[in-house]
């Protein structure tokens, strides 16, 4: 995924108008106009198949670990435009709406810059946890490493969701939307693939995949 190279470069600039969507209007990643731009055209069915004689849990840790890399530099892109004034909750537009479970089982609502740290602080520590995700030769997966990578795409597509229905414009205005797009197809692509998402989950960015579908891009 090596296209996504330049966005480490990108400066951050304001938006020439506010990233507040309408809730009459349909969000602006749906127009043909910002919807078509991709970085990789056609098909993202090859990329997301287990490449033969690779061991499927190497296959799904690996691409696990990119994913968590490239969503967490684009919310660096836009984490001067998610403050707790400008997205006191956490959404993926005017109608889902995303709480934390503490650690003592308790719901809590969230701003979404606070959410979005505490899921890339938890999802980096499943990461770096040896025995969730074992790095040494021989290790074996732990039984339960679906379950771990189900909690991960889960949280990681909220992440992606926000970005869309709150933060686009800013990534409109840096020229970024074709790798978004990209990294999405891809993502939901790979979660398809392997059965990482609850369909349920999806819906708050159901007509984009839809289109996507539609037109091949996610198989």
């Amino acid at each position: 995924m090596s296209f996504f190279g330049k966005l480490a470069n990108i400066k951050q600039k304001r938006p020439t108008t506010p990233t507040t969507l309408k809730t009459t209007e349909p969000p602006l990643f749906i127009h043909p106009k910002f919807s078509s731009a991709h970085l990789v055209k056609g098909s993202f069915k090859g990329v997301v198949q287990l490449p033969k004689y690779v061991d499927v849990n190497e296959w799904l840790a690996s691409n696990t670990f990119e994913f968590f890399n490239l969503i967490n530099l684009f919310y660096g892109i836009i984490t001067n435009f998610c403050t707790m004034s400008e997205c006191s909750i956490m959404n993926a537009g005017p109608l889902h709406e995303y709480t934390w479970t503490d650690t003592q089982r308790k719901t809590v609502k969230l701003s979404a810059p606070q959410y979005i740290d505490y899921v890339l602080s938890q999802v980096q520590t499943m990461l770096d946890d040896e025995r969730a995700f074992p790095t040494k030769s021989r290790s074996e997966f732990p039984r339960d490493f679906g379950i771990t990578l189900r909690v991960i795409y889960r949280q990681l597509f909220r992440v992606l969701a926000h970005i869309y229905w709150s933060h686009y414009e800013v990534l409109v205005n840096l020229r970024c939307e074709g790798h978004l797009n990209s990294l999405f197809a891809h993502f939901i692509s790979f979660a398809k693939e392997f059965d990482l998402i609850d369909k349920k989950e999806l819906v708050p960015m159901s007509d984009l995949i839809g289109l996507y579908e539609q037109q091949e891009v996610i198989p």
